[in-house]
């Protein structure tokens, strides 16, 4: 009676030590959480985290939100400041063209380039002067060689020996051709800037 006992005692003692095992997540049960892994353990892995690298520092993976610099692109920021700039130079040269001697300077390159008609001058000259346009208009002294882009004006000074004077003198560029345009304005009772003569120097360049 007593052997009989002492055996469904140790049994149900081995029972009830699988069933602790199997609560508390040991090697031969299923159930709980799962344990964690040794990596000390011979034959295992060690366990990397995804956001480190080898030498243990932490990898910056890009987000969602996270922006990136196109290479040489110069990003939006250098593309604004060269709209700035273009902008900022054609103010610039709109106000220029507004003073008188760079006004006539250009309507007089037009009509000695022949790409305007002399009568556009009309009106904006004195008749000694207008009769100068008249005869050199056709010969169109300005007309820029075949194949060259038009002639521009590079730059126009000025000088004025008295008031409502004004002397002036324009280089013209037209490919590696460089020309001399002089002209002499007045300013009539109306307060209207009128040309006076008109003179073309030889070829600067």
């Amino acid at each position: 009676m007593h052997e009989i006992t002492r055996t469904t005692t140790r049994t149900d003692r081995g029972a009830a030590g699988t069933a602790a095992r199997r609560r508390s997540g040991g090697a031969g049960g299923r159930g709980g959480p799962p344990g964690r892994r040794d990596s000390r353990r011979p034959g295992v892995a060690p366990v990397r985290r995804p956001d480190s690298t080898p030498g243990g520092a932490t990898a910056l993976r890009p987000g969602p939100h996270t922006a990136t610099r196109p290479n040489g692109g110069g990003g939006p920021a250098r593309r604004a400041a060269a709209v700035s700039r273009t902008a900022a130079l054609a103010a610039v040269q709109r106000e220029r063209d507004r003073l008188p001697h760079y006004w006539f300077a250009h309507r007089l390159l037009l009509t000695l380039s022949g790409q305007r008609p002399v009568h556009t001058l009309l009106g904006h000259a004195l008749p000694d002067a207008y009769d100068q346009l008249i005869a050199l208009a056709p010969r169109a002294p300005l007309r820029p060689a075949a194949g060259c882009a038009a002639p521009v004006v590079r730059r126009c000074g000025e000088y004025r020996p008295r008031h409502g004077v004004i002397e002036a003198f324009a280089r013209i560029a037209s490919a590696d051709r460089l020309s001399a345009l002089a002209f002499r304005l007045e300013l009539g009772a109306d307060a209207r800037w009128r040309c006076a003569a008109v003179d073309l120097g030889p070829l600067v360049t």
